[in-house]
């Protein structure tokens, strides 16, 4: 069932415990390591707390229990927010700036950010043929997102969170991006964490899945074992969750 990751690469988030409370939902003391150079898809239907897990990755909001370390620090019991430098993001909804041309964009963006790496900005750029003239409302979905990559990554993440950023997408287009986050994972030593209900997606890029339902871990799977056993992820993830409603009325 369970695997571990390979021990020869660095911890670089765990989570233990965690748990976020609300009126009708709950995150229920959740754990998970992630490892650098290691991409861990996170899969689970709408509502299965996905999101909310990067949300208190980020302190969006607030935890009610559980600690999370980043680079062995305690994230909760640090002041500030400056571990957000080693940190990208990408998420779903990318409405904004939609006036703005990508350049100001940029130079808005990458003053957050002190190791901002504007020769790997523009080498992005040119792999996903975009120009710093564009304006935000004239890409297309994907566009959008490609250049979301381009900021999320230019900055050198040590850890990059992926919130169900090809959604919508065209499969063409979902293939040039997964192959290359699959890339900059290998050249940068970067960890990911890809959280998405294209299970095909998580096949190509995940090095080891991670099946969430109702706020809880319901299972744990290296994607080599997945595609060695020939399972059918979106008939294990139904699996999975009926047994989660069934175990609710033993």
């Amino acid at each position: 069932m369970e695997k571990s990751c390979n021990t020869e690469n660095e911890m670089l988030l765990m989570i233990k415990g965690l748990t976020k409370r609300y009126n009708d939902f709950l995150l229920d003391h959740i754990d998970l390591e992630l490892y650098s150079g290691k991409i861990t898809g996170l899969i689970g239907p709408n509502g299965a707390g996905k999101s909310t897990t990067m949300k208190l990755i980020l302190k969006i909001i607030e935890a009610d229990g559980g600690t999370i370390k980043f680079d062995n620090v305690d994230i909760f019991e640090t002041k500030g927010t400056k571990y957000k430098e080693e940190i990208g993001y990408v998420g779903e909804n990318l409405d904004y700036f939609i006036k703005s041309d990508l350049k100001a964009i940029k130079k808005f963006y990458s003053s957050f950010y002190t190791n901002w790496d504007e020769k790997l900005y523009q080498s992005l750029l040119r792999t996903f043929e975009l120009t710093d003239h564009y304006k935000m409302g004239q890409l297309s979905k994907g566009m959008r997102v490609k250049f979301a990559l381009c900021l999320a990554m230019a900055h050198r993440p040590k850890l990059l969170l992926m919130d169900e950023p090809t959604s919508g997408l065209d499969p063409l287009v979902r293939n040039e991006i997964l192959r290359t986050l699959k890339a900059y994972a290998t050249d940068h030593n970067t960890c990911i964490l890809f959280s998405s209900h294209i299970t095909e997606d998580m096949t190509k890029i995940a090095d080891h899945l991670v099946f969430i339902y109702g706020g809880k871990i319901v299972d744990r799977r290296e994607t080599s074992e997945i595609l060695k056993s020939e399972i059918n992820i979106d008939e294990h993830l139904e699996m999975l969750v009926k047994k989660s409603k069934e175990a609710l009325y033993v």
